[in-house]
């Protein structure tokens, strides 16, 4: 249950996106938990993106014996990092406030997409990455697709609110 991110990479259809989709709850939760503190949600973030690489290393081994594929599809903890080092460190400024959750949802489906979309599309050196052994190569392509979708999701937000 731990490598399938809940059971969510157990879909069958799209594992990996059924993985984002909850770790994007997930990070909606922890939003709420926080209560308006953005430091506990980065750090919240922070330690989720951890525990989850943490797990594909340690857990993907089995996992590969198991589904007999170098990189199982229901293997989603490295989904749950990347999406939530995708959805880090944002400015929120007076946004971030119990009753005021449009903005947090433009921000969560925003990256949501772009996540995905990065990677599914496994820009350098992502695909390299993924040739690395056992779990290593299961989670680091999905971490630099994270990354690569905070910055542009960064970007993105940046030029949405520079005008106002």
């Amino acid at each position: 249950m731990l490598v399938t991110g809940l059971g969510s990479g157990l879909s069958p259809i799209a594992p990996g996106t059924a993985g984002s989709v909850v770790a994007v709850g997930l990070w909606m939760l922890a939003v709420a938990g926080c209560g308006g503190n953005l430091a506990c949600l980065n750090l919240t973030a922070a330690a989720g993106v951890a525990v989850a690489s943490l797990g594909c290393v340690a857990l993907s081994p089995g996992a590969i014996l198991h589904f007999g594929r170098s990189d199982p599809k229901p293997v989603v903890l490295d989904e749950w990092a990347g999406q939530w080092i995708a959805l880090m460190v944002y400015p929120f400024g007076g946004y971030f406030v119990p009753g005021h959750w449009p903005h947090l949802m433009i921000i969560a489906a925003s990256q949501f997409m772009l996540f995905r979309l990065f990677d599914v599309m496994k820009f350098p050196p992502c695909r390299r990455l993924e040739r690395l052994p056992l779990g290593w190569g299961i989670l680091c392509d999905d971490l630099f697709a994270g990354l690569y979708a905070n910055i542009c999701g960064q970007a993105l937000l940046w030029l949405a609110y520079a005008r106002t």
